[in-house]
């Protein structure tokens, strides 16, 4: 099977990584119309969804499609148009529109080339119906599996907290499919398409966590989120306590918000960090300092394969 990769540039690129309800929508995106149509308020479709989960060890998110598709029965037909639908009611925050744009065209202007990335636990099909859904390189969410009339059955793709983390190694490397075994294969430290350093995730709270930390450790900057209009810090600041993210700002996305002047300045220094390792890069291989670690790691394959006989 062939897939579609993405290449390094001749640029730096910034990859700027979001998950979506509470980051860029104020609620969650099954509260904005579905959950009501079929007749349940918002508490109570998570509490029972969370009791399925636990009543049989099951992933949450698992739970939640699971629930999704026996409460339309006899309420709704659950198909993608539909689900595109409610998408198209989803709220954002403040600025959210304009900001993809800006930043893109902000990252042009200091040489970077700026992309954006969804890692949601959310559905993918109601992303998809929302105003933003043309801004990204990809959408990686959960997702349902179609029958033959087009009505959701089954779990196609499900995104928890954990699998997120596989999705930053995809972007790194530009091994962008789901099903692109070659997010296993071994890349230099030189031929990654996006080094983690160059990589910004933002997100609001626990489920971000295992993103937000491998971020951080690998060198990228972490950023949480919290409503611009409650102004409730306490997640972030638990965060920020916990090593989890390095820096924090309210989710509006106006010019000139503290976020905006953030990630601006996040661009400017991808900038020059990125000249830096070009000189870094060209004084090893002038140096032929690969060439020792090369050898290096010959030697010790040839030892232990000596010590084997």
């Amino acid at each position: 099977m062939g897939f579609v990769r993405k290449c390094k540039e001749d640029r730096p690129v910034l990859a700027i990584c979001y998950d979506f309800d509470k980051t860029l929508s104020p609620d969650n995106m099954q509260a904005q119309g579905y959950i009501q149509s079929v007749g349940f308020d918002e508490d109570r479709f998570w509490e029972e969804s969370n009791a399925v989960a636990v009543a049989n060890d099951m992933d949450s998110n698992l739970a939640y499609m699971l629930k999704m598709v026996q409460e339309a029965e006899g309420n709704l037909v659950l198909t993608r148009k539909a689900l595109a639908e409610y998408g198209s009611r989803v709220r954002l925050y403040p600025g959210v529109e304009g900001w993809f744009d800006r930043m893109r065209r902000y990252g042009q202007e200091h040489g970077v080339i700026v992309e954006h990335y969804i890692i949601s636990s959310g559905l993918k099909e109601m992303i998809e119906g929302t105003k933003i859904a043309g801004e990204f390189e990809k959408i990686y969410a959960s997702a349902f599996y179609y029958n033959e009339r087009g009505v959701a059955k089954w779990p196609a793709q499900s995104i928890n907290y954990t699998t997120k983390t596989q999705l930053l190694f995809r972007i790194e490397k530009g091994v962008l499919d789901i099903n692109d075994p070659a997010v296993n294969t071994y890349f230099p430290p030189d031929k990654m398409r996006v080094p983690f350093r160059n990589i910004v995730y933002l997100g609001d709270s626990a489920t971000d966590i295992p993103c937000m930390k491998l971020v951080n450790v690998n060198g990228g900057h972490a950023i949480g989120v919290y409503d611009p209009k409650s102004k409730d810090m306490t997640k972030v600041h638990e965060m920020i306590r916990e090593n989890r993210i390095k820096y924090y700002a309210a989710a509006d996305y106006r010019d000139d918000s503290d976020l905006d002047r953030l990630v601006k300045l996040i661009i400017r220094k991808t900038a020059e960090d990125e000249k830096l390792e070009d000189w870094y890069n060209r004084n090893v291989e002038e140096a032929g300092y690969e060439k020792i670690i090369e050898k290096n790691q010959e030697d010790k394959k040839n030892t232990k394969a000596e010590k084997a006989d």
